[in-house]
């Protein structure tokens, strides 16, 4: 009975994968590109990208996933934004290093978090704003701004994500930054403020470390990826807001609004009742 149950919904899963021959394409070109980077880093022995491409072909599953159980209809536009996002940060990023190649990397994707972040928390609020069941209307403005909180928040438990990896596991996703100047009370012995200007030679226990500067073990990084994030989730709030005023008239707020599922696209519900 499970195992009906499972076959049931993947055949479901799958239906809503193809639903749209845009998005479909999409997805089929950067699956082929997923598993071809899989099959190479599985030669070259570095499975910890394998185990990335497999994590990032389950990742590209959960916008169909999310609108089969939650019946909702993610626009096309915004649904091959996430699956190029997740491409962009798993395979692009990790594996061939562009955020080391290009700094501007992860301050974009960032911003784009923030941006589509926002847009999901819009669509949770309005989706229940609209609902028939829940009698109130809720101002513009007040949408707006649990959208807006709603990215924020995604934005810095990714940054505790970040911080506990480093922690526990000590990797460096929080990337370290060069600087030439510090203020610090910690540095002088009664605690008066202690500057260090132009600093271009750091020595820890003897050894010259090989930068121009003094190191800043993740802090910047964490701040300005908060920064972007807050960004795109202003400018998102923005359009937000105008959206709603307007009654959904702004076409280019449409391309990332989900709506509610209707019956004719509720394979889920079709594929129970078969």
């Amino acid at each position: 009975m499970k195992k009906s149950i499972f076959k049931r919904f993947m055949k479901a899963l799958m239906m809503e994968i193809r639903e749209h021959r845009s998005t479909f394409l999409v997805y089929s070109v950067l699956r082929l590109a997923v598993i071809a980077v899989g099959v190479l880093q599985f030669f070259n022995g570095n499975y910890e990208n394998v185990f990335l491409c497999i994590l990032t072909l389950i990742l590209f599953m959960v916008p169909s996933f999310i609108q089969l159980t939650f019946k909702v209809e993610l626009p096309t536009t915004l649904e091959i934004i996430i699956l190029l996002f997740i491409f962009a940060a798993e395979i692009l990023g990790e594996i061939d290093d562009y955020y080391l190649l290009f700094p501007f990397w992860d301050t974009m994707l960032h911003t784009m978090n923030g941006f589509l972040a926002a847009a999901i928390g819009f669509s949770l609020v309005n989706l229940l704003n609209d609902s028939e069941k829940i009698q109130f209307e809720l101002s513009p403005i007040f949408v707006v701004i649990v959208a807006f909180c709603f990215s924020m928040t995604i934005g810095v438990v990714w940054e505790f994500f970040e911080f506990s990896m480093d922690q526990l596991f000590g990797m460096d996703t929080q990337k370290d930054t060069i600087i030439h100047a510090i203020n610090s009370v910690s540095l002088s012995a009664d605690g008066s403020m202690t500057t260090f200007k132009d600093i271009s030679q750091v020595i820890v226990d003897g050894t010259v470390l090989p930068i121009s500067g003094y190191l800043d073990i993740g802090l910047i990084d964490t701040m300005q990826d908060l920064m972007v994030n807050f960004i795109g989730a202003a400018v998102f709030s923005v359009f937000g807001f105008f959206y709603i005023k307007y009654k959904g008239k702004i076409n280019l707020v449409n391309h990332f609004i989900p709506t509610k599922k209707s019956k004719e696209r509720d394979y889920l519900e079709q594929v129970i009742n078969e």
